[in-house]
């Protein structure tokens, strides 16, 4: 009878680590799903793996055109070209993404608050919003996880 109520409360408490103690990240990437089959490594590291890209590294920093932004896995429209403007930052940076296109969490990753966006529809990672002074929004996107598509 001992062995079984061990056995028991071995298996409670694994079941509580596994729900409740394990990184929220982990439990977080098990939603994402790949729709675009042609994304890159880099691409996959950044999006379900919450990487970063190099800064200046993105040509959709000097995109210039009218247009939108959109998911690279999905294809959902994120953010309008009026939004953007040059943060200076070295990513492409956006005063307001479209309603509804993002969910956002907490990220406790560099030992500082941070809060991180992610697709609304297919929930992958696209970088982070920071509060400029006044309550100013910045989105700070990672570039590989965007496709512009200009007006016409």
């Amino acid at each position: 009878m001992k062995n079984y109520r061990r056995n028991f409360f071995q298996l409670l408490g694994i079941s509580f680590f596994s729900i409740f103690l394990l990184p929220y990240k982990f439990l977080y990437s098990t939603t994402k799903k790949i729709i675009n089959q042609n994304l890159t490594e880099k691409q996959k590291d950044i999006m379900f793996n919450e990487e970063t890209e190099r800064p200046y590294s993105s040509p959709l920093n000097y995109e210039k055109r009218n247009g939108f932004f959109h998911c690279a896995n999905c294809d959902a429209k994120l953010f309008s070209s009026k939004a953007k403007f040059d943060s200076g930052t070295g990513w492409p940076s956006f005063r307001e993404s479209l309603p509804g296109a993002f969910k956002t969490k907490i990220d406790y990753s560099l030992g500082m608050k941070r809060v991180e966006y992610h697709c609304a529809n297919c929930g992958v990672h696209h970088g982070h919003v920071f509060a400029d002074g006044l309550q100013k929004k910045r989105f700070c996107s990672n570039g590989l996880c965007l496709i512009f598509k200009p007006e016409n």
